[in-house]
């Protein structure tokens, strides 16, 4: 017999209909399943014909694991794929949102927040393209990225996520498809999914749609607003994402008017694969379809008839699985899902498969692995983090610029947590789902990066809480003063007051009261800064979650290099006047989104 799908000559096409013709129905909704790797057995890849696996939240092989120990886990999944009786291989997806975030020693990149202040689209592109190496020597295929959510208030707890508060802004940012998945050569079919080759990854543009739009910025929240605003402000980044050939689109666990994401016709079916062409596949978030009804995850087989009727083709479970592939089967075997729906969801699938390569190279390619937080990956973090520093004050006096500081002055004194903390300066996202404080990973903290900046004259004095004595014994010259956010992700980083955490506020007064005081505000969003305490900074950086470069801020902030960084997002000048952004006609802000000083304190 000829095995069409077989034949990498063959037409994409004729491969997945050949493929589609030989498959039994367990064997199409197991292609729909994505299951978490620690439910992953051999016997259950092989025998349930699953489609794919996910590491939920920064779920490794173990503590601290290496990219080789990644890969040989992979492998070993894409093994037991292989041996099932099409062998049809897996994808394997994680969350590679700022770098190859999970894996221990891997380059960390700013957060999405910080590279839309850096507006620079090459740069991006190239983060795309590095990390795509770092995953793919991971054997992993699949990242879950970019998120091309619009912010449109702070108060949302994925605000870094988010490239910035302007569609435009958005748009710009998406050329990351390009990087992570490579470019489509001319006359490539358009709205195909692409990719390039082994060193490229399958992305994964989300959360679609509307998910930076909820209401008071509630995370999974309610996005109220018109057809024609929704398809103006959110919808437009994912044509441009379409048009790169990104491969797929994750629904959101938000709602549009009051209708969940994961179970609109409209959205997904009518709009998303009609109207925008969009040929890859959409995958639900990490069990989207339990949070239908309450209490959470009850009313399955509804959730399950919903979700795939609206246009989900894959279903991130991850853990309920043989529950899921029951329900799912009884439901197309009752005729309440047609078979035509299954048809559509695994041809999508199955083109990805074979777009990617997977057929020809299911395991990994281990010459990568010597790419894992190479020094040249490192040097692009780092400029990444150079062109995402934006300077919102230098000086009391405009007329005399307090940076570029004085890298031989006689006594510094270094304030703040954040200074030196690796996990702090990453944020949420970073080894864990949630993020943690600490020497987590590879990286130079700030503190560290100003130890190496600085003269071999100069005293440098770091204490995390000074106190009035620190300043009764000694005399510096002038302070940095580091404070922000602890690392948060999803529904645990939403606020409603947007406030300095852990007693940053009381610091930055402690210290400038006493000190000429450089403010660097380590955040995944612009926070809450009182009037009088902005007035007592010298100086006032938002650095953002740099993550691993620490060297980048000190580039910037001793003169080696000049800011480039412009606000992303509206600085507020009270939450009070949330959700704020520039088109509004009373728009007052602290700053205004686009705005930046070099160290001369021109306006870039």
């Amino acid at each position: 017999m000829d095995f069409v799908y077989k034949n990498p000559s063959a037409l994409i096409e004729e491969r997945v209909k050949d493929l589609l013709s030989r498959m039994t129905l367990e064997e199409k909704i197991g292609q729909m399943t994505q299951i978490e790797r620690s439910v992953a057995t051999p016997s259950v890849i092989t025998d349930l014909s699953i489609g794919s696996i996910l590491s939920v939240g920064g779920s490794a092989p173990f503590e601290d694991a290496p990219s080789e120990a990644w890969a040989y886990m992979v492998d070993g999944f894409q093994k037991a794929a292989l041996e099932s009786r099409l062998g049809i291989p897996l994808l394997y997806g994680v969350d590679a949102i700022h770098g190859n975030n999970n894996v221990y020693g891997a380059t960390i990149f700013p957060q999405n927040v910080g590279l839309g202040a850096t507006r620079d689209a090459d740069l991006v592109q190239k983060i795309g393209i590095v990390t795509a190496l770092e995953v793919r020597a991971c054997g992993i295929n699949y990242t879950f990225a970019p998120c091309v959510a619009v912010c449109r208030d702070p108060r949302w707890g994925r605000c870094y996520e988010s490239y910035g508060e302007d569609t435009e802004l958005i748009r710009k940012m998406t050329s990351i498809v390009t990087g992570l998945q490579g470019q489509p050569p001319p006359g490539y079919p358009q709205n195909y999914p692409f990719l390039a080759g082994r060193d490229k990854v399958v992305a994964c543009a989300k959360h679609f749609v509307g998910d930076g739009g909820t209401d008071r910025g509630i995370n999974e929240g309610n996005t109220i607003s018109s057809y024609d605003d929704l398809e103006r402000i959110h919808i437009a980044p994912y044509i441009d994402c379409i048009s790169q050939g990104v491969c797929t689109v994750m629904a959101s666990y938000s709602k549009w008017n009051g209708s969940h994401l994961h179970s609109s016709h409209f959205l997904l079916t009518e709009v998303l694969k009609g109207k925008l062409g969009f040929k890859g596949f959409v995958i639900s978030d990490s069990e989207g379809l339990d949070r239908f009804f309450h209490p959470h995850g009850s009313n399955y087989d509804q959730s399950i008839l919903a979700a795939v009727n609206a246009g989900i083709d894959m279903v991130m479970v991850p853990f309920r699985y043989q529950l899921f592939l029951d329900h799912l089967k009884d439901l197309v075997e009752s005729g309440e899902i047609p078979m035509t729906r299954i048809d559509d969801a695994v041809e999508r699938i199955l083109r990805v498969k074979f777009v990617s390569g997977a057929f020809e190279n299911p395991l990994s390619d281990r010459s990568l692995l010597d790419t894992v937080g190479c020094n040249q990956h490192r040097e692009l973090a780092r400029e990444a983090v150079r062109k995402s520093l934006v300077l919102l004050k230098n000086g009391k006096d405009v007329t005399k610029p307090f940076l570029p500081l004085d890298r031989k002055a006689k006594r510094i004194l270094v304030a703040g947590k954040h200074a030196d903390d690796l996990g702090f300066q990453c944020g949420g996202w970073t080894k864990t789902w949630e993020g943690m404080g600490g020497r987590i990973t590879i990286g130079t903290t700030i503190l560290e990066a100003i130890k190496d900046a600085v003269g071999g004259e100069t005293e440098l004095v770091y204490e995390e809480n000074p106190s009035a004595d620190t300043f009764a014994s000694q005399d510096f010259s002038y302070s940095i003063v580091v404070v922000g956010e602890p690392p948060y992700c999803e529904s645990g980083g939403d606020s409603q007051d947007l406030r300095i955490p852990l007693g940053g506020e009381e610091l930055i007064s402690l210290v400038a009261d006493r000190v000429p005081t450089l403010v660097i505000l380590i955040s995944g969003r612009p926070l809450y800064i009182e009037p009088s305490i902005l007035e007592k900074m010298d100086a006032f950086v938002a650095a953002w979650l740099p993550g691993t470069e620490g060297t980048g801020i000190t580039d910037v902030i001793f003169g080696d290099f000049e800011f480039h960084g412009r606000l992303p997002m509206t600085w507020f000048k009270s939450v009070d006047q949330l959700p704020l952004h520039q088109e509004q006609n009373s728009y007052e802000p602290l700053f205004p989104f686009g705005y930046g000083l070099t160290s001369k304190n021109k306006v870039l």
